[in-house]
């Protein structure tokens, strides 16, 4: 998964307070000091940046591998939501059944990047999982009427033009057997991701929850990939237990602990920001998918890389110019119009 870039239904303010252009977070009145927000969000990005390795490391199918990264997450984010209600008080039902209705979607987002995992390799994955900001836009064009830019539909074929390259589809695949079938799988998880965040969105309490929602979406997450593994078959419930341990890892690093550095720290920072941000993401996983698994892309699909992180940097950027946060892959939405990290 990437990161949440947006001020989403996991990343807003509850409180009110602006951000600092200093990157430093408000100041609280409790006379704590914590980890400065850029930081915070620094090391999510990197932890969830793991992520399509750490899928690679288990070895076990698409719809397993969601099931356990999410099931796993759950004894840790469960006491949080606990503790988060008794701070900020109960959420309503209907909330908490929009947000397991947007983890089902999210579902199938994570087994559809499982399958294009194995398809380019884990750091081509993840940069082809990065292209929500695009279909957000498209869907928030068709259902919500937010016309987009120009500088929008200029970059749309800069980012098509990076898509084909970084796939490996000309001048030979650095890693992975099925190019073509990886970039329909990337291009797919990119626009189910964008109507999980389009519902975190348009649904979102006002509380200003963290916890609780990431928790009710991550269990319908669970039970999304669950019958997904049973209706198309290969769902293993028995694992090796070396698979077992990357998937435990997983769960903690990237489902639990990235996004919630991410979604605490992005409230504080200025719009800007985070937008560079959006970038160390899949950057960093294809730095680490070249160092961990011998995934080395080629000089055509570092340029392609470059070409859809720069599309979408643009297209994020000019949406902060107008005062509206970028997005990214799983945070949270202030129930307004359209937003511009993925998992």
């Amino acid at each position: 998964m990437s990161v949440p870039y947006d001020e989403t239904v996991l990343t807003s303010n509850a409180s009110g307070a602006r951000p600092d252009p200093a990157g430093s977070p408000p100041a609280s009145g409790t006379g704590t000091s914590a980890p400065p927000p850029a930081l915070r969000a620094a090391l999510g990005a990197a932890c969830i940046s793991s992520s399509a390795i750490l899928v690679t490391l288990a070895h076990v199918g698409p719809a397993t591998t969601a099931f356990y990264r999410c099931a796993l997450a759950l004894p840790a984010l469960v006491p949080l939501a606990i503790a988060e209600q008794r701070t900020r008080g109960p959420r309503a039902l209907q909330t908490r059944l929009y947000a397991v209705l947007a983890g089902l979607f999210l579902s199938v987002d994570l087994v559809l990047w499982n399958h294009s995992i194995a398809d380019v390799g884990a750091g081509v994955a993840t940069v082809l999982g990065n292209l929500q900001v695009l279909f957000v836009a498209v869907l928030a064009w068709m259902l919500l009427k937010e016309r987009p830019g120009r500088r929008f539909l200029s970059m749309l074929p800069v980012v098509f033009i990076g898509v084909v390259l970084v796939s490996g589809a000309i001048g030979g695949s650095a890693a992975g057997l099925h190019p073509a079938a990886g970039i329909g799988f990337g291009v797919a998880t990119s626009a189910t991701y964008a109507v999980f965040l389009l519902i975190m969105r348009q649904k979102a309490p006002a509380s200003g929850h963290v916890a609780g929602q990431l928790a009710d979406a991550t269990a319908g997450s669970a039970v999304g990939a669950l019958l997904l593994g049973l209706g198309f078959g290969g769902f293993q419930f028995h694992l090796p237990w070396a698979s077992f341990g990357w998937l435990l890892v997983l769960a903690l690093l990237s489902q639990t602990g990235g996004w919630l550095l991410i979604t605490s720290s992005l409230p504080q920072l200025p719009a800007a920001m985070s937008s560079l941000l959006l970038l160390l993401q899949p950057a960093a996983a294809m730095v680490l998918a070249a160092i961990v698994l011998g995934q080395r892309p080629t000089l055509l699909q570092v340029a392609g890389a470059v070409l859809v992180c720069g599309g979408v940097l643009a297209v994020a950027w000019v949406r902060s110019a107008r005062g509206q946060p970028p997005t990214g892959r799983g945070g949270r939405v202030r129930p307004q119009p359209v937003i511009a990290n993925r998992t």
